[in-house]
């Protein structure tokens, strides 16, 4: 184990009887339990927001969940000899989602539905500065990815020999860059008929990798960009993730959306939310964007068959969207 890693160690009261390389730290089994050593680049202050949250969270029912781990001096965030901080909180080794699973991607809906629930429930002011835990509207973060469509676009239209990339961007942009068009116009709209409405507390990074199976219950894990603004754009985050695995299934989309519903209802506005942030070509925007920003001389074979991949998808993605959201 990296040396740095034990001097940080001792700064707890608990000793390491295994330790092992993970993802994002040192997974290290102890009297206590397993628990997990990182880095962190936050703030202090982001640090306490997340623990009061998460503390009023299992205190609510949802135990599962992270568990930052005091040093011996009370401090949640240990620093190191190289000035920089860490944290140990409680880990679980439970496996990810299967997201080819029907079964678990319900249970991980009705998960999802019951730390909304339980967050609605937590006080959005007065306890902490929100200032450092509000994000902008969707739509304006979208828009800006419009901008970077069109960008892109206008580029592989100048350019005098294009690549099979570019060329099949240029013949599929137009259908793609109508719906992005429309999202935002439709998010935006909602946005004004909704205006003073409240926010509540979201995930705001929730994959199958933040949803762990275990026998019986479900963890989330990994809150470091939870914020207040919209929870559909959790749900949205996870289902399309699980969508896209299984060619956009209606069958499997009405039985996630009623797993979820069954714990927390989905008022009309939200079923309007979600349907905007589904019309948009998200993945489509995230394939031109890696393409801008990287050398455009050579494109991996792979970015071209998700592209192609996504257009052949066009179809069953509308037919889930006309089936799943069925408005007057």
């Amino acid at each position: 184990m990296n040396e740095r890693y034990l001097e940080i160690l001792t700064q707890y009261d608990l000793t390491a009887e295994n330790v092992r390389k993970g993802r994002s730290g040192y997974i290290c089994e102890t009297g206590a339990g397993t628990v997990l050593l990182s880095e962190y680049k936050g703030t202090l202050k982001r640090l306490e927001f997340e623990t009061q949250v998460l503390s009023k969270v299992r205190e609510a029912g949802l135990e599962r969940v992270d568990d930052y781990i005091r040093t011996t001096q009370g401090e949640l965030a240990a620093v190191g000899e190289d000035g920089l901080r860490y944290v140990l909180k409680r880990w679980f080794t439970d496996r990810e989602c299967n997201i080819r699973d029907r079964r678990e991607v319900r249970q991980a809906a009705a998960q999802i539905a019951r730390l909304h629930r339980i967050l609605r429930e937590i006080p959005s002011s007065g306890e902490w500065d929100l200032g450092s835990i509000r994000t902008e509207p969707v739509e304006q973060e979208l828009q800006r990815h419009n901008q970077e469509l069109k960008r892109a676009r206008n580029y592989m239209k100048n350019k005098r020999k294009k690549t099979e990339f570019e060329s099949c961007v240029l013949g599929n942009f137009q259908i793609f860059y109508e719906q992005a068009a429309s999202a935002c116009e439709g998010l935006g709209k909602l946005r004004q008929k909704e205006s003073g409405a409240p926010l509540f507390l979201c995930h705001g990074n929730l994959d199958h990798h933040h949803i762990l199976m275990g026998d019986g219950d479900v963890a989330v894990i990994e809150f470091h960009r939870m914020h207040l603004g919209e929870q559909m754009e959790d749900l949205y985050y996870f289902m399309r993730k699980v969508m896209e695995k299984h060619d956009w299934n209606v069958g499997l989309g009405t039985e996630m959306l009623a797993a979820y519903e069954r714990v927390l209802p989905i008022t009309e506005t939200q079923r309007h939310h979600l349907y905007y942030l589904f019309l948009y070509p998200e993945k489509y925007w995230k394939q031109i964007n890696f393409y801008f920003n990287a050398s455009k001389a050579w494109i991996p074979a792979r970015n071209i068959e998700k592209l192609k991949s996504l257009e052949d998808q066009l179809e069953m993605r509308q037919n889930f969207l006309d089936k799943i959201f069925l408005f007057p």
